[in-house]
């Protein structure tokens, strides 16, 4: 069983930033690639970001690119993502997630492909 908690959500105003953090316990988080989803009221769960087990290799969505980053410290079991130049778009409830598969060699997207999540951390961006 694994555990994921997210943190660092909040209010705050387009152009503004957020760093949100993910504190997994309960397996050996380092074998495993990690992932950021989000869904806004009324629809679906999207993919955001995902880094490898190793932090050698991440993968954004074309709508986050350039404006968020994924990272991880295995050390303290945790994965964060730096949100900056926030839009209103953006708001959403974010969650972490962890692949089925230890020291999978590539980057997956779907949510069906992640078997632990978080109960996740509101972000709401003001105009």
């Amino acid at each position: 069983q694994v555990q994921l908690v997210e943190s660092g959500g909040g209010l705050v105003q387009a152009g503004d930033s957020l760093r949100l953090s993910c504190a997994a316990s309960g397996r050996t988080f380092s074998n495993y690639n990690m992932g950021w989803f989000r869904q806004a009221p009324g629809k679906e769960r999207w993919f955001v970001a995902a880094i490898s087990w190793s932090g050698s290799s991440t993968y954004y969505a074309d709508s986050v690119k350039g404006r968020f980053t994924i990272s991880r410290d295995n050390a303290k079991n945790t994965v964060y993502l730096q949100m900056n130049t926030l839009k209103p778009e953006d708001t959403a409830v974010y969650y972490c997630a962890a692949d089925l598969r230890p020291r999978l060699g590539f980057l997956r997207i779907a949510r069906h492909e992640y078997g632990y999540w978080g109960q996740g951390t509101q972000v709401n961006v003001s105009s």
